[in-house]
């Protein structure tokens, strides 16, 4: 890990708080599977167009690794900080989890600040998971085995999912947290101590936030989930976290508050690797164990349901 952060120091890539938004997407796109390694091949990937709750049609893609079975399946939110990423920069995570899974995956390309504040990423989630549910069935799906999951920002977008799933009784089998945000502040130790030179640096989840949320925004339990009145009867979590990352304080306090609430959580926390690490399968073999970890609690969780 110490030699990639020093190879990606070398590249003298500029930090994302210091380009445009369209400079950060454009780079982002060009370098996000860079680490990851050849895609696999899949016997159904479909792109696919769904409604936000406004009218507005949001693209999605559908991967399963089977083309005839009713198969249960995973809405995903990629990361990015609600400003960057998309269905493209997340595809080869989406086909490995497809894959090891035996389940199908539904990425979505949730609308991105700052065109699109908050919350309108919490909004095209809820309005994508209540379609997935009525439509499952007509896409060859189970519709009794949905699970919501995500990286980074995703990972915020799916603990919020889950609970407005609980809040609308709409069954969930399982919420997949990788990496997720859920304070309202970066004030945890991880912060300060990982705050530069560990890949996601202060300055730029700054500017990530400040293109997203006001400040008083942040207060809202859909932008920190940490600060929900309580998280009683929400699905079952699969939190994946890495030691060297500044979320990572906050991700074992939403792991805390969701054992006392009685929800059953598997936790991995990966000692001596950074943020994003999920995406790094060809440099790092934990990018693939942290994969294969996130397919076993879906599978357990969809067994479980079935």
């Amino acid at each position: 890990m110490a030699g990639l952060l020093e190879r990606i120091h070398r590249a003298r890539r500029p930090p994302w708080h210091a380009m445009s938004v369209p400079d950060a997407r454009r780079l982002y796109a060009a370098a996000a599977e860079v680490l990851e390694p050849p895609h696999r091949a899949l016997p159904r990937v479909e792109d696919l167009r769904l409604p936000a709750n406004d009218g507005s049609q949001l693209d999605a893609r559908l991967y399963a690794p089977a083309a005839d079975a009713a198969l249960p399946v995973l809405l995903y939110l990629h990361g990015g900080g609600f400003v960057i990423g998309g269905i493209a920069t997340h595809d080869g995570l989406c086909r490995e989890l497809a894959a090891r899974s035996g389940g199908a995956v539904l990425s979505l390309a949730y609308r991105l600040a700052p065109e699109h504040r908050f919350p309108t990423a919490v909004d095209d989630t809820w309005a994508a998971l209540q379609w997935l549910h009525a439509r499952a069935g007509a896409l060859g799906l189970d519709g009794a085995r949905i699970a919501v999951g995500g990286d980074s920002a995703g990972g915020t977008l799916a603990a919020v999912a889950a609970i407005l799933a609980r809040d609308h009784a709409l069954p969930l089998a399982m919420q997949l947290l990788i990496a997720p945000g859920t304070g309202a502040a970066q004030d945890t130790p991880s912060h300060k101590l990982f705050a530069n030179g560990f890949l996601l640096d202060a300055a730029s989840v700054a500017w990530f936030f400040d293109h997203y949320a006001t400040p008083h925004q942040r207060r809202d339990w859909r932008f920190a989930p940490l600060l929900a009145d309580d998280l009683d009867g929400v699905a079952p979590a699969c939190v994946i976290l890495a030691e060297c990352d500044p979320l990572v304080d906050e991700g074992l306090a939403y792991a805390d508050r969701l054992r006392a609430a009685g929800v059953p959580v598997a936790l991995e926390l990966y000692r001596g690797l950074t943020h994003d690490v999920i995406k790094m399968g060809r440099v790092l073999k934990e990018a693939g164990q942290a994969q294969q970890a996130a397919a076993d609690a879906l599978r357990h969780a969809w067994r479980t349901a079935a």
